[in-house]
């Protein structure tokens, strides 16, 4: 099988495109940094790629907003090589800032079914600003809630570390939960040490920004798109967790399998 190429897709502000690189081709990819504005030059570049990741960082600084800035350019500027890239047999990730990005153009939670020509249905989520109102860096727990998200692939629960302010999800109407529910997109949920989401809201820090229903990632109704606010590309290695030594960790950490899996979905 000829390496899958990925996408890793940054502007001005984004600080997580080496590492996400890195993680991809560890797994057997073959990753590129682009710029937003080469992508911009030439739209038809996305034709050469079968992944999309969108990284972490701070696009355009977040200064209107977490990811307000680089979302507007993929619907106006890119819809249409967006489209295209989205109703081929592609997948499409964004972490962090990326899934800020993800939801705020529209890509997110609709997918294909909904993106045309930037043409999105009315935004009815969002990502805001932290219960606690404060940038939060720390550990979580994550429990898979999704049976068909490609990048979730035979994981049940991980660890993974959070760096944000405003991921907080909420929606506008409980419709629209029932709908990703029904949909199999809510894709990751925070939870307990023992991998337990509860039925109520998690306390802070298990639920580090107060997010509806412990919600830490979302998927697309094809399963081919995931967004999510944890950094798994910053757990690919079983040293980078802060008790490693305690908990005797060794090898490979729980983030890599989310990138292994966009990769095997191409075997």
């Amino acid at each position: 099988m000829a390496a899958p190429k990925v996408c890793v897709l940054r502007a001005p502000g984004t600080n997580c495109d080496r590492e996400t690189a890195f993680t991809f081709d560890s797994v057997g990819a073959e990753a590129e940094r682009v710029h937003l504005f080469r992508l911009l030059e030439n739209p038809k570049m996305l034709q050469d790629y079968q992944v999309l990741c969108i990284p972490g960082g701070f696009s355009y600084g977040d200064d209107v907003g977490a990811g307000v800035v680089f979302a507007s350019q993929l619907k106006s500027q890119l819809a249409e090589m967006i489209g295209e890239f989205l109703n081929k047999e592609t997948l499409v990730l964004g972490i962090c800032n990326g899934f800020q990005v993800l939801l705020k153009s529209g890509i997110l939670p609709g997918g294909a079914a909904n993106w045309s020509d930037g043409e999105t249905a009315p935004q009815q989520s969002t990502l805001t600003w932290n219960a606690n109102g404060r940038y939060t860096d720390l550990w979580v727990n994550l429990k898979n809630t999704s049976s068909k998200n490609v990048f979730l692939k035979g994981i049940d629960t991980l660890e993974s570390p959070i760096a944000h302010a405003e991921g907080r999800l909420v929606v506008q109407n409980e419709e629209t939960l029932k709908t990703w529910e029904a949909n199999g997109q809510v894709a990751l949920r925070y939870c307990d040490a023992n991998g337990n989401t509860g039925e109520e809201l998690l306390p802070y820090p298990e639920n580090p920004n107060g997010s509806l229903q412990n919600i830490a990632g979302l998927g697309d109704p094809t399963g081919r798109v995931l967004g999510l606010m944890p950094h798994p590309e910053r757990f690919i290695f079983a040293t980078q967790h802060p008790q490693w030594t305690r908990k005797n960790l060794k090898g490979e950490g729980a983030g890599i399998q989310i990138f292994r899996n966009a990769i095997e979905f191409f075997a």
